[in-house]
């Protein structure tokens, strides 16, 4: 929490000058002047062989919370401006709930029911926590896990303080539907009348028909049409899609009464495949049979930013957007051949309107979000004979004993960890940077989102990504690549200034998981930070040199500049949008800038 609310500026801890009673600093130990400044410097200024520095040793801050009460803790300042904080040096208390409590007011200057909020969103995320710490494996136990099992002990968005609150889910509900209780259910179906449900899919799968046989064991699809017909209805005016329990539950019974009394909406049983849910909350893996499509379903419940449904607009236009993308990869040898890209497709979609919400301007978004199911591509049967996939954001865990787990795959890589850490990067980085420069296309590869592919030994070869569709940003300047975009994926896909693209590189990897990632290698790889963010900076200038004839695009998507935006996540729910309904989602807050450390003065 001091960490994070000081790197998006909320906080604004001071030096603390004062002498550690008995403990005079060794002379490494004392801060030189500009390491004890609550900012870093407008540059990180580069050392003599070129590579970027970041700032040095931890430092001691001071942050007065009311007239009897002063936090004080030593943090180590970072590349992008983070803080890292030493845990064991925070005095006089570590219980965030009482933090909250002194500052809420004075410091952080809350209003009484964001407070109020907040405090429910974080004691849901430490009860989250608790359950898994009581079921923590080691490192190396972790590397063995496949895939699926493995989200399931991920402890969310490093980012995010409050980073799973889940509002809406009860005790009992979480220790049934949370990622981290690891427990694969059967999901039940519901059939929609076609004049409430629309289905969309790529061209593979036209027709509804087409999805189902693969989908569906044909007893389970004779079940279903029996179930519709003892309803006196014709089971070919109807689409079937799978509806989370706890949706079902809480917003389509009551919501959509009307349609379940009229038979638009008619309960079917379960298909009896068990499905995990991952991090998302809402995504659901098929363990039953792992080639199985994933299903991502609205679910009604505010996580981090924003309330789990899924948006009408997007779920239909999703396979187109899919297909576009897809078709880019697939006629481009550099992305297709060399970096061999996995991009999990959302490739079919059916959508449920409701009948009056959907009608009414400004209501909030959370009710037009209501039902629906995406079917995405599996990531197993897209992962070649030895390869094993792993999400990125697995590279930040650290087990009971401390050790993290990209220490282990390292040791297991055989490779030096400077050389494992390049694969990771060429593995990661050209496929966005082609995206990006040639195509000027962008997604968020945040931790949950971006997958990396291992080879039998472990080391880092491709990126996989997902749920990519939700994410996708292109270029508010039009290119000549563009040209092959329908119209029905152009009116959807959200657009921003060539400048701004940048930023879901910076944001989404930079310093939503590299800022945490390079102080964990320094500490258990013995790659300085320095070196790190040197390493980075290689591979991008590495892919401008394979391909000098972009220089122009190198310059209008510039991921080299001195400074750069700083998003913030944590701002949005304190001071933005807070706990308050709105029509439309909202997004990640601008507060200032930070220094870049991939810029050479």
């Amino acid at each position: 929490m001091l960490g994070e609310l000081s790197y998006e500026g909320v906080l604004s801890p001071e030096p603390d000058d004062t002498p550690e009673p008995d403990d005079t600093p060794e002379p490494d130990d004392t801060p030189e002047p500009d390491d004890a400044l609550p900012e870093p410097p407008d540059t990180l200024p580069g050392r003599p062989d070129g590579t970027p520095a970041v700032q040095g040793p931890a430092a001691a801050y001071r942050l007065p919370l009311t007239d009897d009460v002063t936090c004080c803790f030593r943090a180590r300042r970072g590349a992008y401006g983070h803080w890292r904080v030493d845990p064991d040096s925070v005095t006089p208390f570590q219980d965030p709930l009482r933090f909250l409590a002194l500052a809420h007011d004075t410091v952080l200057g809350l209003s009484g029911d964001t407070t109020g909020h907040l405090l429910r969103e974080l004691l849901a995320t430490l009860a989250a926590d608790t359950r898994l710490q009581a079921g923590a494996l080691s490192a190396a136990d972790l590397a063995d896990l496949d895939y699926a099992a493995l989200e399931g002990h991920q402890t969310g968005h490093p980012w995010l303080i409050a980073n799973k609150g889940r509002l809406g889910f009860s005790a009992s509900d979480a220790a049934l539907w949370a990622p981290e209780a690891r427990i694969p259910r059967r999901l039940p179906w519901i059939a929609v009348h076609r004049d409430l449900a629309h289905y969309r899919a790529v061209p593979a799968l036209a027709t509804p028909e087409r999805l189902y046989a693969e989908e569906l064991a044909p007893g389970t699809r004779a079940a279903f049409a029996r179930t519709v017909a003892d309803h006196g209805r014709d089971p070919a005016g109807y689409l079937w899609l799978p509806v989370h329990p706890w949706q079902w539950d809480e917003t389509v019974a009551p919501l959509f009464a009307p349609s379940l009394a009229d038979g638009s909406i008619i309960l079917l049983p379960t298909d009896n495949d068990l499905r995990l849910p991952q991090q998302s909350v809402r995504t659901f893996l098929n363990t039953s049979r792992p080639d199985a499509r994933t299903v991502k379903l609205p679910l009604s419940v505010l996580n981090t930013l924003v309330w789990r449904g899924l948006p009408t607009e997007r779920t239909l236009a999703a396979p187109a957007v899919t297909a576009w993308v897809q078709a880019l990869r697939d006629e481009d040898d550099f992305l297709r051949d060399e970096t061999r890209v996995i991009l999990l497709g959302e490739t079919a979609s059916v959508t449920v309107e409701h009948p009056l919400y959907d009608r009414l301007p400004g209501v909030p978004y959370q009710y037009k979000e209501l039902l629906g199911c995406i079917w995405r591509e599996p990531l197993g049967p897209a992962l070649a004979p030895g390869e094993r996939a792993r999400t990125l954001a697995a590279l930040l865990h650290t087990d009971p004993a401390g050790r993290s787990f990209t220490a282990e795959l390292v040791r297991r890589s055989g490779l030096a960890p400077a050389d494992w850490l390049c694969r990771l990067f060429a593995a990661l980085l050209p496929p966005l940077l082609r995206f990006l420069y040639r195509y000027g296309t962008v997604f968020s590869p945040h931790g949950e989102n971006a997958i990396v592919v291992f080879d039998d030994n472990d080391v880092p070869t491709r990126l996989a990504v997902k749920d990519f569709v939700d994410d996708i940003n292109i270029s508010a300047v039009p290119l000549p690549e563009h040209g092959s975009m329908p119209a029905d994926v152009r009116e959807v896909l959200l657009t921003e200034p060539p400048g701004f693209l940048t930023q879901f590189i910076h944001s989404g990897l930079f310093v939503g998981v590299f800022r945490y990632l390079a102080p964990l290698c320094e500490e258990q790889l013995g790659v300085p930070e320095a070196a790190f963010w040197s390493l980075v900076r290689a591979e991008i200038v590495r892919h401008h040199e394979r391909f000098p004839r972009m220089k122009d695009r190198y310059e209008t998507f510039d991921l080299l500049t001195p400074r750069i935006e700083r998003l913030c996540l944590n701002r949005n729910r304190l001071h933005l949008d807070g706990y308050r309904d709105r029509p439309e989602r909202p997004h990640a807050a601008v507060h200032g800038t930070v220094p870049n450390p991939l810029h050479i003065p």
